[in-house]
């Protein structure tokens, strides 16, 4: 998938800038990182109609009105036409870095590429969480070796060809839709992460791409098939890793509130900061208090009812998979997505305008920069959105790795 990228740049007094070629570097930087985005139905956002975009589908009809058959001679009741609609809300995503006149002196040219590349490398990381993260929020899951739950996951767990085909056998029976595009065999589509194709390519089945017939099309980031499925790797495939792991610093006697023993991660700031979420102490569960959950100036933890806690008592949370009966630690859980066509919407980056790189060189800013010290490179998300459209066309194989 190709992004269009306009460029907005005022230039020097002294010389003009090469837009076509920054233009193209930011291009090919973020063009690596679409995977998810690639195979969602498209929509453009119109100027000017607002900030929602609506993804449409016609409602099957029912096929017990008809299974009897007609009666001679006689008409029947006629149907109605409806539609269902998915509503996404778009936002903008971007980011600028500032370049400064002594390395402007020096080294401009450079500068301007190397920050595109960089930029685009991390807005097209952005666009490809945005896409993940919505896919993976379906309800459609299937947890490897027939596990209960996330955290009941194994090492045994691992995604396997059985895991595939029962993933078939449920997209089959929702009658999802398969791709057939460029002329190619009717075939689902599974995103998943190196990790998870390594373990699967161990299979006699397996076919890579490299065995592929070279007038067959392919994906970019396509590495093999197996059973009717394509894979397509991705080093942003979701993996759950356990947000909390950390421990009491000092008892407490019936308090609502604790320190934490170590310095608290940026993945276990986020998860104490949010109100309500679930936290294990030992063995016993707590809720984070509505508000106020977590005080980063102090590593201060507050529940929402009081506890008397020991020292050194082991503070974690059960959001990956099974847990080491001492440690507490938790493995890391892959998310496998394998899924038809239409299964989900996406904001078209194609679209004009929808990806841009804006280059402000040095004296653009007016008595804002009285001494033309600054320029900035920025990347900006015009305007995206990711949303699922059939949730039964779309399976979220949970799964552990070698």
């Amino acid at each position: 998938m190709a992004g269009n990228i306009n460029t907005i740049a005022t230039m020097n007094a002294g010389g003009n800038f090469p837009v076509t070629y920054y233009d193209r570097q930011l291009l090919e930087s973020a063009k690596t990182r679409f995977v998810h985005a690639e195979f969602g139905q498209k929509r453009p956002v119109p100027r000017n109609s607002g900030s929602h975009v609506n993804f449409r589908r016609w409602n099957l009809f029912d096929p017990n009105a008809a299974v009897n058959g007609l009666t001679e001679g006689e008409t029947p009741t006629g149907q109605s036409l409806s539609q269902s609609n998915v509503e996404a809300t778009v936002k903008q995503y971007g980011a600028y870095v500032e370049v400064s006149d002594l390395l402007d002196l020096t080294a401009y040219d450079s500068v301007i590429n190397d920050s595109a590349e960089l930029l685009g490398e991390q807005i097209g990381t952005v666009v490809e969480w945005v896409t993940r993260d919505a896919m993976c929020a379906t309800t459609n899951v299937q947890y490897a070796g027939g596990a209960a739950g996330r955290i009941e996951l194994t090492a045994d767990d691992k995604l396997t060809v059985e895991e595939i085909r029962k993933a078939v056998r449920t997209l089959k029976r929702n009658k999802a839709r398969p791709f057939c595009e460029d002329g190619r065999q009717p075939h689902f589509v599974c995103i998943c992460s190196p990790e998870a194709t390594f373990d699967l390519q161990n299979d006699e089945n397996w076919k890579n791409v490299s065995a592929y017939s070279n007038a067959e099309a392919i994906y970019s980031g396509e590495i093999g098939r197996l059973y009717g499925v394509v894979f397509v790797e991705s080093t942003e495939a979701k993996v759950y890793e356990q947000s909390v792991l950390n421990a009491v610093k000092s008892a407490t006697s019936s308090t609502t509130t604790f320190v934490l023993k170590n310095a608290p991660t940026e993945a276990e700031a986020a998860y104490l900061s949010k109100g309500g979420n679930k936290i294990m102490i030992g063995s016993d569960e707590y809720t984070l208090a509505s508000t106020g959950s977590f005080n980063a100036a102090n590593n201060t933890v507050k529940l929402s009812a009081a506890a008397s806690l020991t020292a050194n008592a082991i503070v974690w949370s059960k959001d990956a998979g099974a847990v080491d009966s001492s440690t507490k630690a938790a493995l890391p859980v892959h998310a496998a997505l394998v899924f038809g066509k239409d299964a989900y919407g996406v904001v078209d980056v194609d679209g004009k305008g929808a990806v841009q790189l804006i280059v402000k060189p040095h004296g653009s800013s007016g008595t804002a920069d009285p001494l033309d010290q600054r320029a900035t490179v920025g990347a900006k998300v015009t305007a995206y959105a990711a949303v699922i459209l059939n949730d039964l066309w779309l399976v979220k194989i949970e799964h552990t790795v070698s």
